[in-house]
């Protein structure tokens, strides 16, 4: 079958990978110059399989509330003029439930743990060098207060079998990521997620493009979509720099703007884009950085381990699709590397960066057919694409091949929301 995905981040390659290891013929539009320009570019970088879980959960609207009053806020709600940001944040507020979140916290542990194990079997087969880390993840607590938390979220990772060590003092801490001694009397103590990892998924998914390539697929990039054609149930063709290039079945992976291609088809999914801020720092001291990733509850911001270099990622701000860089952003991303990791990184060569992360309303991703017979839909993963990307595109491609696919699906489509 002759299949034609949109977008070329990490979902848009991984779902052109396992669509061309079926035996499909593929080509992947891309208004980029290469893959993995745009939210997979620079991201946290985490594989975060264990601590998947959606940012819909009880308690978070009256934390969410809070951070409003505080200089280097982990959410930042800026309104856009929409009335879909007033929409999107009503349905996220209705998943804020014990409920919602045990139904929720299924599904991504599920598209999670697949995840992992797709990882492993591409690692076996392919030797993809993309600066992984198997370390785990630590997560650190600075007050008696974030740990009762943590020890509420022990117990949920516990019942997923996930897993996890509950450290209770600074020290247990400073056993995994020696670099952070000098807090020992600024901690609480932490979570361990020894299954969890790390890598570059920019790198990762510019390798698999050059891996699909090898195998047949066609990747048209600098080509920016800006008509799609219908008729009745079927998509006919889409427009792109002036051309039309038609297929018989057609993937939507443009993660954030998902939704304003799909609107021309009176689809409205429910996919808000939330963007995220990074920075990118050359290591000087190996001595003095983390061995995987870091995440600070207090700031939610997780600092990550590559081999020579060292990302600062996070904040959650909610205003709409423009890319800016405020210099508030990437004061908050540097005092936290200053704090926990001070002299280990080279300080005149930052990269600043900001993502729109797709994220729907309860946290999981789209993954499924829609009201037109050849047209699938794989977006709106959040803070995990990197995390999911490898089950969500062998699920799509099952689906579209007729397969069954390995992992149940059926509770991940749009129709959830209709």
């Amino acid at each position: 079958m002759k299949v034609l995905v949109m977008g070329a981040g990490i979902i848009g390659v991984s779902t052109a990978w396992y669509l061309a290891k079926a035996g499909h013929e593929v080509t992947v539009l891309e208004r980029g110059e290469q893959a993995a320009l745009e939210t997979s570019f620079a991201n946290a970088g985490q594989l975060s399989y264990g601590y998947s879980a959606p940012w819909a959960a009880p308690g978070v609207p009256i934390k969410a509330m809070k951070w409003f009053f505080k200089k280097h806020a982990p959410f930042i709600f800026r309104p856009d003029g929409s009335l879909f940001q007033l929409q999107w944040l009503w349905q996220m507020y209705a998943n804020c439930n014990k409920r919602s979140f045990a139904v929720n916290k299924e599904r991504m542990v599920r598209i999670a743990e697949y995840s992992r194990a797709m990882l492993k079997e591409l690692e076996a087969e392919e030797h993809i060098q993309f600066e992984g880390r198997q370390k785990g993840i630590l997560q650190i607590f600075r007050t008696d207060e974030e740990m009762a938390e943590a020890k509420a979220d022990l117990a949920i990772l516990q019942e997923w079998n996930t897993p996890v060590r509950l450290l209770n003092s600074a020290m247990d801490c400073v056993e995994y990521e020696p670099a952070l001694a000098h807090m020992a009397g600024k901690l609480a103590g932490g979570l361990y997620l020894s299954e969890d990892g790390t890598g570059d998924c920019h790198l990762f998914t510019t390798k698999l493009a050059e891996r699909c390539a090898a195998i047949g697929v066609k990747f048209l990039y600098k080509h920016h979509i800006t008509e799609i054609r219908q008729d009745k149930c079927l998509i006919k063709g889409i427009k792109a720099n002036n051309e039309w290039f038609s297929a018989e079945h057609y993937v939507c992976a443009l993660g954030s703007f998902s939704r304003p291609v799909l609107k021309q088809l009176g689809i409205r999914i429910p996919v808000y884009p939330v963007k995220g801020y990074s920075l990118t720092l050359p290591i000087a001291d190996e001595t003095l950085a983390p061995v995987s990733t870091v995440i600070d509850e207090k700031h939610k911001v997780a600092v990550t381990r590559f081999d020579q270099r060292i990302r600062v990622a996070g904040m959650a701000e909610l205003s709409g699709y423009r890319i800016h860089l405020p210099l508030q952003r990437q004061e908050t991303l540097k005092m936290v590397v200053n704090e926990l990791f001070p002299a280990s990184y080279d300080n005149h060569q930052t990269q600043f960066w900001s993502g729109l992360r797709p994220m729907t309303p309860d946290g999981t991703p789209i993954v499924g057919g829609s009201r037109f017979a050849n047209l699938s839909i794989n977006t709106g993963h959040g803070t995990l694409g990197w995390t999911m990307g490898l089950g969500c595109g062998r699920v799509m491609a099952d689906l579209i091949s007729g397969i069954k696919p390995e992992i149940d699906c059926q509770d991940l489509s749009l129709a959830r929301y209709i």
